[in-house]
């Protein structure tokens, strides 16, 4: 079921006819980041990053979007529901009973909604109902946005996953779920 929110948009896995236009949105984000790398500099990264569909036919992956009422896409995520399928560099796949956080990412046209943060607590309400224990994600330090809006909904730094893309630093987050 759909989960609503006020500001005129939902949150649901993406369907099939969304995942090239989400896959682009990732893209123009993630370029657009100071200091982030290029498609150039790093074509197998955004090759990834496009391939909304590659990602989405892993069962163990849900792609969720966020939809204004018009059908525009407002942002996406990937929830990553056992981390053995988490697919980045280091140890964040060794991480047990975890659900992970991958590719958060919201066009400049709705920033400022909250939608970003719609999507992390809409990831987090998956993986609590999955009963896992702790919930993983990976920034750097060209997202300073999203680096302060998890830090400032309970993500603690977790120095144990960093790891190091090409001359990117990526810096691991954990927020346990356990009351």
């Amino acid at each position: 079921m759909p989960h609503q929110h006020p500001a005129d948009y939902q949150i649901r896995k993406a369907r099939p006819d969304e995942y090239r236009e989400l896959g682009q949105l990732i893209v123009d984000v993630y370029a657009s980041l100071p200091g982030m790398a290029t498609p150039d500099q790093q074509p197998g990264y955004y090759a990834k990053l496009l391939n909304v569909a590659g990602r989405a036919a892993n069962l163990a992956i849900s792609v969720f979007a966020a939809v204004g009422t018009s059908g525009e896409l407002f942002g996406s995520v990937d929830f990553i529901h056992d981390m053995a399928h988490y697919g980045s560099g280091g140890t964040a796949g060794t991480v047990p009973n975890a659900s992970g956080i991958r590719l958060l990412a919201v066009s400049p046209a709705a920033r400022g909604m909250g939608i970003g943060k719609a999507l992390t607590l809409y990831c987090i309400e998956q993986a609590r109902a999955l009963g896992r224990s702790q919930i993983i994600l990976h920034t750097t330090r060209a997202m300073l946005t999203a680096w302060t809006m998890y830090e400032r909904m309970g993500f603690e730094r977790s120095p144990e996953i960093d790891f190091t893309q090409g001359q990117l630093e990526v810096f691991g987050f954990s927020l346990s779920l356990v009351d």
